[in-house]
């Protein structure tokens, strides 16, 4: 069964921000109405142990973290310091972890949130203060659930936090396509595929479809984590590469497909998503969700 990883604390208010932290309930409400999402698979995630958090981040930076002290470590983040802050990153940090586990469990599992690539163990980064993914991947490798991990990241923007994490980590291959030419600074990943400004569906999927099936092959991964990022869409705000809804879509089929092909868990995370109406990104990351489930039923 696939199961879906969501708490109504999964938002917060930031106005005029162009980050949509209202998508998440309304990606939510949306799956729930077509009975997609139902009590049967609704996972409650909780917060996360200090310990768990400590896995990836340095004692410093998390002090500075949970005192909401603007320090070196936390003023790179773009986003507000204040508690309903930090507890919408614990939570959704909590729903990534869950998510983790029960994809290494049952198959396929998807937070509806998460994605904060852009945290390093020592400091805030972009809109991300807790790397989710990191902390999730380093969990459920302490527990024995996966060994190998691959991360495909197919957010806009590289996962500069997860390439600098596990750059000497040969059981977790960081593979990220992003728009070279856009925010971050880049750090070293173990596949980097730098697209050019305008990208259309063809060439991305393109890219997509000779690296994939190759890098599942050769890592044997016993954990896809698939960031699904909604920016790569021509209308976002933060983007310059120009992929449809429909090509998104492609992409997403594809990622999935090609590790249940295998017999591969999936842990998928929404990422970003910053296009001009939040309506397109909440179809975005829906169909990332119907595509998943589809699979789960074959």
């Amino acid at each position: 069964m696939l199961h879906f990883c969501y708490s109504d604390k999964y938002t917060g208010k930031l106005p005029g921000h162009v980050f949509p932290i209202e998508k998440y309930e309304m990606v939510y409400k949306r799956l729930k109405s077509e009975k997609i999402i139902t009590d049967k698979n609704l996972v409650e995630p909780t917060i996360p142990l200090r310990e768990e958090l400590s896995l990836i981040h340095t004692d410093n930076y998390l002090d500075d973290l949970f005192n909401f002290r603007f320090t070196h470590r936390t003023y790179p983040s773009e986003l507000p310091l204040n508690k309903k802050i930090l507890d919408f990153f614990l939570i959704t940090t909590g729903g990534t972890i869950s998510a983790a586990k029960l994809a290494c469990n049952n198959g396929l599992a998807i937070n509806l949130g998460g994605g904060y690539h852009h945290a390093f163990p020592d400091r805030a980064e972009g809109f991300c203060y807790l790397n989710d993914v990191a902390i999730s991947i380093k969990l459920v490798q302490k527990k024995k659930l996966a060994n190998n991990v691959l991360i495909v990241d197919c957010d806009l923007h590289q996962g500069n936090g997860n390439a600098y994490i596990f750059r000497n980590n040969p059981s977790v291959f960081a593979f990220s396509m992003h728009q070279e030419n856009n925010y971050p600074i880049k750090q070293k990943g173990d596949l980097d595929i730098g697209l050019d400004d305008g990208t259309t569906d063809n060439e991305y999927l393109e890219y997509l479809h000779k690296t994939l099936p190759e890098l599942i092959e050769k890592q044997k991964p016993n954990l896809v984590f698939y960031l699904a990022g909604a920016d790569p869409y021509y209308n976002d705000l933060l983007g310059g590469l120009s992929l449809t809804k429909e090509g998104l879509r492609k992409r997403d089929e594809f990622v999935i497909s090609k590790s249940w092909e295998k017999d591969i868990p999936v842990c998928i995370v929404l990422a970003g998503g910053y296009a001009q109406d939040t309506n397109d990104v909440v179809d975005i990351h829906y169909n990332t969700c119907y595509i998943a489930k589809e699979y789960s039923e074959r």
